[in-house]
């Protein structure tokens, strides 16, 4: 891929996550935080069974990471956020300023962003690190931020086809919606880290060490109010249903789009595993 296409695709994923889907991200901040709370435990922990004391947290979102480290590190630590977002990292301060707590954040993108070198032992990232148009040149901004002995804890979905749940609405939306946009493999986005060879290629070539990606299956839940936020806000049918303009279609593909979602409802609440790769990595020391 040349420079231009690295350009073009920066740009694109700019220009989403600061118009509508950043938007929908703040307004969907609740409801995320609760179905991704497992993911943000798990970061937790890794970072106390680290002892680390300045943590990187690559896309941040809304914060929630972020913030769980910066409290479980306390006085004695401190967690930096980083997002290219600026409506979800303006909402991520607000939160870290109600709750006085020792979290910063930057609205830059990672890959270019200009780090002071060696700042940082621990980076990790709660579905942060797919939406590079660079990933090497990412991963290699990152190794060069991180002190010699830092590690690496990034959690990245596997494949769509291990992950149903999260194209549902798509599969189903497809004929009442035919100008969705395609999935294209390897491209930024939810799924770009699919390929457990191609992330391991990418950390090695980055400069990273001790290179581990596992599998891991994590359960989660949707209260049924969530999940209708997620199905009419968020992903490519949540963002094309804000430009619908017929309201009668726009029910129609509401109606169809819940009636998919029917075997992973149980109760008051959607249930579903999410399959995800923990990546693992550290700087060798000097």
């Amino acid at each position: 891929m040349n420079i231009k296409q690295h350009d073009i695709q920066g740009n694109e994923q700019a220009a989403l996550w600061n118009g509508r889907a950043g938007r929908a991200w703040v307004d969907a901040q609740a409801s995320l935080d609760r179905l991704f709370a497992p993911f943000e435990n798990l970061l937790v922990s890794e970072a106390r069974a680290l002892a680390a004391r300045r943590v990187l947290d690559v896309g941040c979102g809304t914060g929630a990471t972020t913030l769980a480290i910066a409290r479980t590190l306390g006085e004695e630590g401190a967690c930096t956020g980083a997002d290219i977002s600026e409506p979800m990292v303006a909402a991520a301060r607000a939160r870290a300023k109600r709750e006085g707590a020792h979290a910063s954040f930057i609205c830059s993108d990672v890959q270019r962003h200009a780090f002071r070198p060696a700042s940082f032992d621990l980076i990790v990232s709660r579905f942060g690190v797919m939406f590079f148009d660079s990933p090497v040149q990412a991963f290699a901004n990152l190794r060069h931020a991180a002190r010699d002995g830092a590690a690496l804890r990034a959690i990245a979905w596997r494949s769509a086809a291990e992950n149903p749940f999260m194209t549902t609405a798509e599969r189903a939306a497809a004929p009442l919606l035919p100008n969705l946009p395609a999935r294209k493999p390897g491209a930024p986005g939810q799924f770009a880290f699919a390929d457990q060879g191609r992330v391991a290629d990418i950390l090695e070539e980055s400069g990273w060490a001790g290179i581990d990606v596992r599998a891991i299956d994590v359960e989660c839940t949707f209260s049924e109010s969530d999940l209708l936020t997620y199905l009419t806000r968020l992903g490519p049918v949540g963002l094309a249903l804000q430009d619908e303009a017929d309201e009668r279609r726009r029910a129609r593909v509401v109606e169809t789009v819940g009636a998919a979602f029917e075997p992973y409802v149980h109760g008051a609440e959607a249930r579903f595993t999410a399959a995800c790769w923990m990546i693992g990595a550290h700087v060798a020391a000097a």
